[in-house]
């Protein structure tokens, strides 16, 4: 397949898997041939097996980094700071992308940036949504409230006043309390219980100021 004719199935496409050109391309140990040739004429980027990212000039458009992170790992979304930073809720940047996943922990260096996966029990894994991220494209990511209890979750002490202080929550209209407490209490976690009960605490002495 010439090059210009892989552009035009891809339709646009910055980042994909291997596995949905099959179609096109023909036999596997061909396809995997001409993408490795393409990858060393500096044409694609390898961002794991079988994920790629047209190179620029070829890339008609950057991609989103909440949808690299759930295209370079399945069973995972946006959550944690990251999560938490998109709605204003942290006044920290998060510039390296964290996502909650029921596979194993890892981070990915690529040359799209670096994107980290820390694990949770399959029970926790959800609360979160399919959001717009760019133009066409869409990725999962936890919902506020889904994304401080994961956060809680997985920081020791992740339910003391002090923590919960040193997150310097902002824009707390973002959180639905009674959301908030219903998460907490699907987990089954006593931890994640007081964490939220204690941010309901937060925001209706914000509420009332």
């Amino acid at each position: 397949m010439k090059w210009e004719e892989f552009l035009d199935l891809l339709s646009g496409e910055p980042i994909f898997h291997s596995s949905l050109l099959l179609s096109g391309l023909g036999v596997e140990a061909d396809l995997r041939r001409q993408l490795a040739r393409w990858v060393e004429s500096g044409r694609l980027l390898k961002l794991r097996r079988s994920v790629y990212a047209l190179a620029r000039p070829y890339r008609l458009k950057e991609p989103d980094p909440f949808v690299v992170a759930n295209r370079l790992k399945g069973a995972s979304y946006v959550s944690f700071q990251s999560a938490l930073a998109h709605y204003g809720c942290i006044p920290e940047h998060a510039p390296t992308v964290i996502s909650a996943t029921t596979g194993r922990p890892e981070i990915l260096h690529t040359p799209l940036g670096s994107f980290v996966y820390r694990h949770i029990q399959t029970p926790l894994f959800f609360g979160y949504t399919s959001m717009v991220a760019s133009e066409d494209s869409h990725a999962f990511v936890a919902k506020p409230e889904k994304a401080l209890l994961d956060l809680a979750y997985l920081s020791p002490r992740g339910d003391s006043s002090e923590y919960i202080h040193e997150l310097r929550l902002q824009n707390l209209v973002s959180f639905d309390t009674s959301k908030l407490l219903e998460f907490a209490q699907r987990t089954g976690s006593a931890k994640l219980m007081r964490a939220a009960e204690r941010v309901e605490k937060l925001i209706t002495e914000e509420e009332n100021r």
